[in-house]
């Protein structure tokens, strides 16, 4: 007997109408319905579009204005190449002690506020992640305070840490603790402040991205280690902390560039008090250039910044890269 003819079945659509398949297409001369090579751009567009607009522009502009001595009061602006990069770096200058200070009060305040900002959304997600009533409104009570703006929350937290009607300090004297303390005129208290409103503030973004991480994470992991007799402590470190390394990479480096281009905290609370103890590298370079007319200084301050920024991401992504599971000997035993 002959073998029987193979037929080709054309697919059907949701509406349960066939369509031809690409043979059919070809067999009567029409090529198959192929997508542009433009198409993919068209729908980047408006993406490119925004982002050349207020990102690549003036950052270009920027560049271009740190190698000018730029003062838009003034109808011209001397091109003055690499001499205002230099004068951040040369003790003699006016803008040395200035900007090297504000980027010390930045170091100080990413140093604090990172580590935290790490840590406790973290503990907040574990616990948000649990079963218990009213679970759904903690979660909304801890990630509250992010909807707010920086303006609200300095105005608020300025009026309650005032060192004599604050609401902060009359609550320690309440309970028989120094209710005297100048949270927002001297240091250290200066920085516990600005740490424990920013932390106050932005705890609950990073814990809702940790707890969809921690959701993401397979039971059948948890349920393994359960079998292995594994404790809490072997579980969170061999089966949680692998399984959250790709958004701890980015809450890390989102947490350390937004500590470092920390400003309205610094501007309302303590407005750089006492002195310029508190003013950080943003404060300064709006200083600068605003208030200063030092735009072409301002310009090569951000940009310093920036590779600082730049080096610091290079070094957290090198530290949170995937490790091979299993390490390459030499000389493998065949």
């Amino acid at each position: 007997m002959g073998a029987s003819p193979v037929v080709e079945t054309t697919p059907e659509d949701s509406s349960g109408t066939s369509r031809p398949s690409r043979a059919d297409a070809r067999r009567r001369g029409v090529s198959p319905t192929r997508p542009k090579p433009y198409t993919p751009w068209l729908f980047l567009l408006p993406y490119l579009t925004l982002f050349s607009a207020f990102v690549v522009l003036p950052a270009g502009l920027g560049l271009w204005i740190s190698l000018h001595e730029w003062d838009y009061t003034l109808p011209e602006q001397p091109f003055v190449g690499g001499e205002n990069y230099g004068d951040l770096f040369d003790s003699g200058s006016g803008t040395f002690d200035v900007f090297w200070s504000s980027m010390r009060a930045t170091g100080i305040f990413t140093l604090f506020s990172v580590p935290l900002l790490l840590v406790l959304p973290l503990l907040v997600a574990l616990l948000m992640n649990r079963r218990f009533p009213g679970r759904n409104f903690f979660r909304a009570v801890y990630f509250a305070p992010y909807v707010l703006g920086v303006a609200v929350v300095g105005l608020l937290w300025r009026y309650l840490l005032d060192s004599n009607v604050g609401l902060v300090n009359f609550t320690l004297g309440i309970f028989g603790l120094p209710s005297d303390i100048p949270w927002t005129t001297a240091v250290p208290a200066a920085w516990v402040a600005l740490v424990g409103v920013t932390v106050w503030w932005t705890l609950g973004f990073n814990a809702v991205i940790y707890l969809a991480a921690l959701q993401d994470i397979s039971p059948e992991l948890y349920e393994a280690a359960d079998v292995d007799g594994a404790g809490r402590w072997q579980k969170f470190r061999n089966v949680t902390l692998p399984g959250l390394r790709p958004i701890l990479t980015f809450i890390t480096i989102n947490t350390l560039i937004a500590s470092a281009n920390m400003f309205g905290q610094s501007y309302i609370i303590t407005q750089g008090a006492p002195g310029r103890e508190t003013r950080t590298a943003i404060y300064q370079i709006a200083e600068t250039g605003l208030r200063n007319y030092q735009m072409g200084d301002a310009a090569a301050m951000s940009y310093v910044l920036t590779i600082f920024l730049l080096v610091i991401s290079v070094f957290v992504f090198w530290l949170f890269r995937e490790k091979d599971a299993v390490p390459r000997r030499e000389g493998a035993r065949r």
